[in-house]
């Protein structure tokens, strides 16, 4: 299969899986609180991964080992509970719309941080993209009072991080393999997991015997396969065979599987909120059109 067919595989693929990630942590939530869901995830993850790549961090150099610690700091760890804490307040639908905005971010800290071109057609599509992201909380406060959409802020600040490691991974980890980077990642995130789990109450009674305890835990295992393991090393290997922009091109997708899914578990959006949504689409198709040659 070429690179071509192989990207356009791994975004469909990867948007049917993280556009139903969202759901798996509202169901987690069930159960556990927001550091005990995201303390879980880390863990399960990195020992599946070792599991099947523990091999692979022997190629990673002392060098590259700098960025494969910050690529995992701020691309899973500090975003596992950002989503966590975040949808205790917001709908999971919400959540997965607002993920959209990544592409957005990806362009202004590429341009930023790390020197890339920087369009007029993409500072048009930053702009539009964020209009629409403030209309769809502005909308959501006012229709779900009894929801704090001051957490939607949480999921923007995640959107950052994945912003800043779509870059990190193709401009300093580029010769790095795919199931390597996200062995590594968790690799480092494992080490702070550890310290906060004996502090987060998971092995109080009341969450043991809780109601949704198994129920949960089991949400949480899949969302850690499918939407940590598998997802991971598919992301790292579309942006190798891509570009950092088009990798993130994946949030087109996600809000259709999340709203899906929240509409499934009973969440309602209104006429206004899907036209916020086409809104922040609109802003990344801007973002990624390319001009005619």
């Amino acid at each position: 299969m070429s690179d071509l067919n192989r990207k356009w595989l791994y975004l469909i693929v990867l948007s049917i899986i993280w556009g139903t990630s969202y759901i798996l942590i509202k169901k987690g939530l069930e159960g556990f609180s927001p550091i005990q869901l995201g303390v879980l995830r880390i863990i399960i993850a990195a020992l599946l991964l070792f599991l099947i790549g523990f091999k692979t961090m022997r190629q990673i150099t002392r060098q590259e080992w700098k960025w494969v610690a910050v690529s995992g700091i701020v691309g899973s760890f500090i975003p596992v509970f950002l989503f966590a804490f975040a949808q205790t307040q917001i709908d999971s639908s919400i959540a997965s719309i607002l993920n959209s905005l990544v592409p957005l971010f990806t362009i202004v800290v590429g341009s930023l941080a790390f020197r890339t071109a920087f369009k007029r057609n993409q500072l048009l599509g930053v702009v539009v993209g964020l209009a629409g992201a403030t209309l769809l909380v502005s909308i959501g406060a006012k229709i779900n009072p009894g929801q704090n959409y001051w957490y939607a802020g949480f999921v923007i600040l995640a959107t950052i991080c994945y912003a800043f490691n779509a870059n990190i991974i193709k401009s300093k980890l580029y010769d790095v393999s795919p199931l390597g980077i996200a062995v590594g990642n968790f690799a480092i995130m494992l080490i702070p997991a550890l310290i906060i789990l004996p502090f987060s109450g998971i092995f109080e009674a009341r969450v043991i015997e809780g109601e949704y305890f198994l129920s949960s835990l089991g949400y949480i295992v899949i969302l850690c396969v499918i939407g940590t393991c598998v997802a991971k090393v598919m992301f790292n290997k579309l942006i190798h065979i891509s570009s950092p922009v088009f990798s993130v091109s994946v949030t087109y997708l996600i809000p259709v599987v999340g709203i899906f899914w929240g509409l499934m578990d009973g969440e309602n959006l209104v006429l206004q909120q899907f036209l916020a949504t086409c809104i922040i689409i609109f802003g990344v198709y801007l973002i990624n059109r390319q001009k005619a040659k």
